[in-house]
């Protein structure tokens, strides 16, 4: 079944800019016994002792909301500059071609609290490494990173070597 799932992530070439190679998981998305399927085995990869799923925006969003559901835990987003109503922490980070800012809320959750951190995709793990640093400013224990893919040329999982990471795909 996972080579199944795999074969759903569509290539889309030059995608957003020329020399890309988008990997598309809408496909896998549109399909309702691959999408129960790949969350099914993300949720087996996390602790038993996880009490909530930090999600990245947006696409980490879609796993992240299914995964705590099915988890029966609460849900923490991370989201752009700008989109959070409430008092926020904020992180900027450096991306391949300039800078980004991601925020968490305030209140998002307890000191001490056990959570996995899912996005869809880890590349230069820029974005995953400042959402760990969102969870741990506000006192949040990470026990587990997950993503749906992994771009390994781009060796994104250096920067997150300490801690325990789990890509369902390698690309």
């Amino acid at each position: 079944m996972e080579e199944e799932i795999k074969d759903l992530i569509r290539v889309v070439p030059d995608f957003p800019k020329p020399g890309i190679l988008f990997r598309d998981i809408t496909p896998l998305l549109q399909d309702g016994q691959a999408f129960q399927k790949a969350v099914e085995i993300l949720s087996e990869k996390c602790p038993k002792e996880t009490k909530g799923i930090a999600a990245i925006e947006s696409r980490g969003f879609i796993l992240g909301g299914a995964l705590s559901e099915k988890l029966g835990v609460g849900f923490i987003p991370i989201r752009k500059k700008g989109k959070l109503p409430h008092l926020v922490n904020t992180v900027r980070y450096q991306l391949e071609y300039g800078f980004d800012t991601l925020e968490i809320h305030q209140d998002a959750l307890s000191k001490g609290k056990e959570v996995v951190l899912i996005d869809d995709l880890l590349a230069t793990g820029g974005t995953s490494e400042a959402s760990v640093r969102l969870v741990e400013g506000l006192g949040g224990k990470i026990l587990k990173i997950l993503f749906l893919i992994e771009l390994v040329d781009l060796k994104g999982r250096e920067k997150l070597k300490n801690y325990s990471l789990f890509s369902l795909f390698k690309f």
